[in-house]
């Protein structure tokens, strides 16, 4: 099926890209592929008590397709005004076709490494949507919210960068699956999920207090 057609089937319209305008750290906006969900999700899963938070989530293609598929919460982070208006546009569309679904999807706007990690959130979604020192702010961000609320929580990198990989090895994350797009070329189009289970934030957490 092509984007345009899930995207259809979805309510929403997140095909094409978009350009930031002379800012360093932030990367243009770039859809995850249908088709690369579509794998990852066939080989991970996501529980009901989980809740998604997708940093620099566009449109919100990602945050849609997780809403429909596993009928949790989601929330989109953008920092891109126009596409922040889209992804709220695209969520009253979405929600004509998704009424059946009482689980919340939520858009915030705002810059990542503002957003306050709640105890709620458990899996983070990244596409290389900034720079990896905007990256290395948000997940000590993640880890600070872990201290203080344990839990076992997954970062899910796409197209993961050298850098990003650095980021995340500086913490006790283990790496719990790789996953390649099919028939892909590029060496970097896979998806690889990282866990931090709750006995090591527990761990964090009394090595904190200490």
């Amino acid at each position: 099926m092509s984007a345009k057609k899930y995207d259809r089937e979805l309510g929403i319209r997140t095909v094409g890209l978009r350009e930031w305008d002379g800012h360093s750290h932030y990367n243009r906006y770039e859809a995850t592929p249908y088709e690369a969900l579509d794998v990852l999700f066939q080989s991970y899963s996501l529980g009901h008590h989980e809740r998604v938070v997708d940093f620099g989530c566009g449109r919100g293609r990602v945050a849609f397709y997780i809403h429909r598929r596993f009928q949790i919460p989601v929330v989109g982070i953008e920092a891109h005004d126009l596409t922040f208006n889209e992804a709220l546009d695209n969520k009253y569309t979405y929600r004509l076709k998704a009424k059946d679904i009482p689980a919340p999807i939520e858009f915030k706007f705002g810059l990542a490494e503002h957003y306050k990690v709640k105890p709620v959130d458990t899996c983070f979604y990244f596409f290389n949507p900034f720079s990896s020192k905007v990256f290395a702010k948000v997940m000590k961000n993640i880890i600070t919210s872990i201290k203080q609320a344990p839990r076992t929580v997954d970062v899910i990198l796409f197209y993961p960068l050298p850098e990003y990989k650095e980021v995340v090895r500086k913490y006790p994350f283990r790496k719990i699956n790789k996953i390649r797009v099919p028939g892909a070329e590029d060496p970097y189009d896979k998806f690889i999920i990282y866990r931090l289970p709750e006995e090591i934030a527990e761990e964090l957490k009394d090595e904190a207090s200490a």
